[in-house]
């Protein structure tokens, strides 16, 4: 199945059927995901054999056979998991060539503190290096995270001009960019701070300059396919969702009221996994929770 370059990953990310799986945790959100797959804090004694834990969940999901090209298109992974190996290959190279799916690198390093309702991403010192990196190992393209607490339209400004900066060193770079400026579920303002950031990213297409693609990574809307005319533009590969903290049910009921957007769910595609299970009754509750996904992303 080896061969596919970026066309053919451009082409199965743009018209293929299916969702991208989040398997990028990383260090702070990694003790939570340990807890519900059954990993206490006291099972792990430093940050090497917490890190040895969650790659070792990432790997059974991976490897799994309900992971499978069929429902699965791509995969965004954590930058330790870009090296690692698994049935003597790259991760990377067993989803493109084993799997036939796209694979993609987590680069941002975390969230500052909270600005005019908003959490911009840390600098980046080492991005070129990681996208070096990243083409090495035929990554196709990269994710990178803000947060919106409030509707404050300079906070929600700042997010898409940072994200949309970036988003062009990245596509200089020769990969396509995930740009989530992920809307907290939990916000007061959820709906008025999706408006905004609507204009916004309306606005930061209409000024964007040459014919590279970008992905957009969104929180489901409260208003149903707020996000939809964005993909009138041809630059805009595909919308995706994330699942927010949502469970599995509640978070495919809401895509399901969008369609055009695709699924890039993360907690709720590993609901219900415990390290103790058996590899079959794993497989079921991972099959199950694809299955799902998959029908709320057509």
């Amino acid at each position: 199945m080896d061969g596919q370059g970026d066309e053919w990953m451009k082409l199965r990310l743009k018209e293929g059927r299916g969702f991208v799986s989040a398997l990028d945790q990383s260090g702070g959100s990694t003790p939570a995901t340990l807890a519900r797959y059954g990993v206490e804090p006291s099972a792990y004694a430093d940050d090497e054999s917490m890190f040895a834990e969650i790659a070792a969940m990432r790997v059974r999901i991976i490897s799994s056979p309900a992971f499978t090209s069929d429902k699965v298109l791509g995969t965004i992974l954590f930058e330790r998991t870009m090296t690692q190996e698994i049935f003597d290959k790259t991760i990377p190279e067993f989803l493109r060539v084993d799997r036939g799916i796209v694979p993609f690198l987590k680069v941002d390093e975390g969230l500052r503190s909270e600005a005019n309702g908003v959490q911009l991403m840390k600098d980046l010192p080492r991005l070129s290096e990681k996208l070096a990196s990243a083409k090495q190992f035929r990554i196709f393209g990269t994710k990178m995270r803000s947060m919106i607490h409030q509707a404050d339209s300079t906070g929600i400004q700042a997010v898409v001009d940072q994200q949309f900066e970036l988003a062009s060193e990245i596509r200089s770079a020769g990969l396509i960019p995930i740009i989530e400026p992920e809307v907290n579920i939990q916000s007061p303002s959820k709906a008025e701070a999706e408006k905004l950031l609507y204009a916004s990213l309306e606005a930061a297409f209409a000024n964007m300059t040459g014919d590279n693609s970008v992905i957009l990574k969104l929180t489901i809307p409260e208003e149903a396919e707020l996000y939809m005319r964005l993909l009138e533009d041809q630059r805009l590969l595909r919308i995706a969702a994330l699942s927010g903290g949502y469970s599995t049910a509640d978070a495919c009921q809401r895509l399901a009221k969008n369609p055009g957007m695709i699924a890039s769910f993360s907690r709720a595609l590993t609901e219900g996994l415990t390290k103790g299970m058996s590899d079959r009754e794993f497989d079921s509750i991972l099959g199950a929770n694809i299955n799902q996904i998959y029908a709320a992303s057509q």
